[in-house]
């Protein structure tokens, strides 16, 4: 009797474990070495040549994984187009008119489709891979990417207004918002690092250059010239010097009182992310091993497996 209660404690001890990780252990960084060897090498192909053409491509893509997780988590609801029944995420506050590299994507898609004979790889992992891959082109870290995510069957534009955060937002925002996200203080500093590629409109930064006090004035004022009081809602501005270079300039620059978006410079603001932010600008291989952390930790944001969701044939609508 005693053996028969110790076999059902140990057999209810496997069970409980194996459902708690469940949501994790169908996400693996070898989930195509069979049913597709040469996946990641063709992604890497179509990205680095990407890349090599505009090197504001990487930020794009980067951009797009970033966002895609945001949302309903990394399901490639962003590369949804609108239709009668989906109001595409593309048209979201934070989307419309500044999110790039759909097209590169299609071209991964259609490369990944024939080097693997059909649709097996989904729009969801070829964002997080082609992400990776971006990084790493434009001088960042690697990391193994956990795989076999499967691509979600609708978007949301107001889902997207509501949970990718926006340029305005306070300290205590940003860390709600991340938490909402299962991530901690430290992974918003840490990917916010994303910031050292890219660009951002004058939309989102006219109000921190003309209203905020906690700005380096010659930075402002040569931000004037890009960014009018009206007008030129779509000039361009670095989110940092170097923003087709991965490094840690980002931070060096909110140090420095000069980041582009009220959201940057709030991390470095007199509150509980000021110590982060000053070590991550002096110590760039700090930077880098939790930058791969945190990527690999909001990759794993409410991925769909297993049998939810679909492998669409066409990143850009459900199948």
């Amino acid at each position: 009797m005693a053996l028969r209660g110790y076999f059902f404690v140990v057999l209810h001890v496997f069970v409980f474990a194996a459902l708690a990780t469940s949501a994790f252990s169908e996400l693996s960084s070898h989930y195509y070495d069979y049913s597709c060897p040469k996946a990641l090498s063709t992604i890497k192909t179509v990205v680095e040549a990407a890349v090599q053409k505009e090197r504001r491509m990487g930020a794009s893509l980067t951009r797009l994984h970033f966002h895609d997780c945001f949302v309903n988590g990394c399901d490639g609801s962003i590369l949804l187009d609108s239709t009668s029944s989906i109001d595409s995420e593309k048209n979201s506050n934070a989307n419309f008119q500044s999110a790039r590299g759909f097209e590169v994507v299609d071209e991964i898609k259609q490369a990944v489709d024939e080097a693997c004979g059909k649709p097996v790889v989904s729009c969801a992992d070829i964002l997080a891979v082609a992400a990776r891959d971006s990084v790493v082109a434009l001088g960042g870290p690697t990391w193994k990417v956990k795989l076999g995510r499967r691509d979600s069957t609708t978007a949301s534009r107001a889902a997207a207004d509501a949970n990718i955060p926006a340029p305005f937002f306070s300290l205590s925002e940003l860390i709600t918002n991340f938490r909402n996200h299962g991530l901690d203080e430290k992974d918003l500093v840490v990917l916010a690092g994303g910031h050292t590629l890219g660009y951002a409109r004058c939309a989102t930064f006219r109000d921190r250059i003309y209203e905020d006090s906690n700005i380096d004035s010659d930075f402002a004022k040569d931000l004037k010239y890009i960014c009018p009081t009206t007008g030129g809602d779509s000039n361009l501005s670095p989110l940092d010097p170097t923003a087709a270079q991965f490094d840690n300039k980002y931070y060096s620059n909110l140090v420095q009182k000069k980041g582009l978006l009220h959201s940057d410079q709030e991390l470095f603001n007199g509150g509980s992310t000021d110590e982060l932010v000053k070590e991550y600008s002096y110590d760039t291989e700090d930077f880098y091993e939790d930058f791969a952390k945190s990527m690999i930790k909001m990759g794993n944001i409410q991925p769909l497996t297993g049998n939810q969701g679909e492998i669409r044939v066409n990143c850009r609508k459900i199948n």
